[in-house]
């Protein structure tokens, strides 16, 4: 039981401060905090990240380049230029240690209001960092599991980041519907998207890139922005947008 709860939980946590925090806010910007409150979902994105913490300037310059070429050549992240998932997030971690460790200068539309914290984001990116969490995630396992299959369940923690990112790059430009016509091949992978926490409406998404709701149609439910509507209400973020639905 305690393996389990473990294991969504993490799941979770590591998922909405990656759509929260990664990509709505240092991607996107749809909502401004005040420089404490950054700080406090920076260090939170790290800690439930953990083993596999993406640094947010990294990710937000990447993704703005995602965006700007959807399904291009120059798309880091495309499926429809690989053979399998396995050799998309390979370049896709290429491209991504590229902006890690500033050997790549971005484009001049890509800069600006990048949420940096070069003390977390030097430590969480280095192999001492990754292994501490690898060993408490692996203790936990230790002291708590009950049967051996448990244990096919730690990989996954010790990678959460970037396999969230494989799931939605890959599946939100392949498989479901489409609401509207984009001009790349971004779809909708299941109108219910509690799984992934609304990242699979890549579709809605690419229409209205800075839309802090990922759902379109009445029954596309994005289980994020009622977060981020509460959050706004009780003055934690400020939408970017006034709130709509």
């Amino acid at each position: 039981m305690y393996i389990l709860i473990f294991f969504l939980a993490h799941w979770f946590l590591s998922l909405f401060f990656q759509t929260f925090y990664l990509h709505r806010y240092a991607s996107h910007k749809m909502f401004s905090t005040g420089k404490v409150r950054e700080r406090i979902f920076h260090f939170l994105t790290f800690v439930c990240q953990g083993s596999s913490f993406l640094n947010p300037r990294a990710y937000a310059l990447m993704h703005r380049e995602h965006h700007a070429y959807s399904d291009t050549e120059k798309d880091p992240h495309s499926p429809h230029f690989f053979r399998d998932v396995f050799q998309m997030m390979y370049y896709t971690s290429l491209n991504y240690g590229q902006h890690l460790r500033r050997l790549k200068e971005p484009e001049a539309r890509f800069k600006g209001n990048l949420p940096e914290w070069p003390l977390i984001d030097k430590w969480g990116s280095t192999i001492a960092s990754r292994l501490v969490f690898v060993g408490l995630y692996t203790w936990f396992y230790i002291a708590f599991a009950t049967s051996w299959w448990m244990f096919l369940l730690l990989p996954v923690h010790y990678i959460m980041g970037p396999l969230h990112g494989a799931i939605v790059n890959w599946c939100g430009h392949k498989y479901g519907y489409a609401n509207f016509d984009n001009g790349d091949k971004s779809k909708n992978s299941t109108p219910f998207d509690f799984l992934m926490l609304g990242e699979l409406f890549q579709n809605n998404h690419h229409r209205s890139p800075n839309k802090a709701n990922f759902g379109a149609k009445w029954f596309e439910l994005d289980p994020v922005y009622p977060v981020m509507k509460f959050m706004h209400w009780v003055r934690l973020i400020k939408l970017r947008k006034p709130i709509a639905g």
